[in-house]
């Protein structure tokens, strides 16, 4: 059974130079009780991606185009009053930077409550009790005090446990945390995460992360989706993609990830390797792979002809002219 399907989403900005192409043909499930991450270096288009599932984008500039199915409804077809319904209700989401997404001139409790009052018939009070059950169940201490504070008041931290109580307070099916993480410390990170792993696992929600972080995914992720330049590459079992990657660019990502101890088994110095080249404009059409230009295994025909993607035995699907060589390098 599928909870999300997004079939060819297609997401442009129209600007006077011309259509920016932020997501491209991207398709991907979304099963209940499952966590699938979008991985992907910054401008690959994973935020876009979730805003334009949500239809949070203003339209024009933004055109989005596609199917976005949440339980056989195309979320890109629903009338507005519609789509309210289900933001928030049905599906929630975490804002990358919770400084900016939380109203500064509101108070936590109100912020709260005005979610469930939105989707629930209850009263102030009983929105209020919501509120305080809420920060219970993030881990705020002291919840009644903590309703009457504002934004600034809170720390990173908590105000990150604030938006996941937002985000939680309807009991939704499907979460989307983008980049739930940024610019928290370590310890404060870790914390994060396993609220979030605890809590899916309590109300049985499924989540769409968000990231650039290979710790993150294989800490959280049952599934992964890797992006660049819009479209996606690569898209498998996190254990399957970590150990045989089948796309260069995704080999290239965890080639570059720092391990514990790599200098100093060798006793000496040693860069990490990195991608060549730049990410192609998203401005105007890319005929070929997005990323030929960087690829040490690109032919004419990568330049010429968009892979299609193809899907293994094993259930991962990649799209790259040349994968039987990344098997067996």
């Amino acid at each position: 059974m599928t909870l999300l399907d997004v079939q060819n989403l297609k997401t442009e900005f129209w600007t006077p130079e011309g259509a920016i192409r932020a997501v491209d043909r991207l398709s991907f499930v979304v099963c209940p009780g499952e966590t699938v991450a979008l991985l992907g270096e910054s401008g690959c288009g994973k935020s876009v991606t979730a805003l334009s599932i949500l239809r949070l984008l203003k339209e024009p500039p933004a055109r989005i185009s596609g199917a976005v199915r949440f339980e056989g409804r195309d979320l890109l077809s629903l009338r507005k009053r519609e789509l309210r319904a289900i933001r928030g209700n049905e599906i929630s989401m975490i804002f990358q930077e919770p400084m900016t997404s939380l109203n500064p001139v509101l108070s936590i409790g109100r912020q709260i409550g005005e979610t469930v009052r939105l989707h629930e018939s209850v009263s102030r009070t009983e929105a209020r009790d919501r509120a305080a059950e809420m920060l219970v169940m993030v881990g705020v201490p002291d919840p009644v005090r903590r309703l009457r504070q504002f934004p600034h008041q809170l720390s990173g931290g908590m105000r990150q446990r604030v938006m996941i109580a937002i985000a939680l307070a309807c009991r939704p099916k499907l979460l989307i945390a983008d980049e739930p993480t940024t610019s928290l410390d370590m310890t404060i990170q870790a914390q994060v995460l396993d609220l979030i792993r605890d809590l899916k696992q309590r109300l049985g929600s499924a989540v769409v992360l968000i990231t650039h972080d290979f710790g993150v995914v294989a800490e959280m992720a049952d599934r992964v989706v890797v992006m660049y330049a819009g479209r996606k590459v690569e898209e498998g079992p996190v254990s399957t993609i970590f150990s045989r990657p089948r796309h260069p660019y995704t080999r290239a990502l965890l080639q570059a990830v720092p391990r514990l101890g790599a200098t100093a088994r060798r006793n000496r110095q040693r860069r990490l390797p990195e991608i060549p080249g730049v990410v192609p404009s998203l401005l105007g059409t890319i005929d070929g792979c997005a990323f030929a230009d960087r690829c040490a295994l690109a032919t004419d025909v990568c330049r010429e002809l968009a892979p299609a993607v193809e899907t293994a035995s094993n259930g991962q699907a990649f799209a790259c002219h040349h994968a039987e060589k990344i098997v067996m390098q």
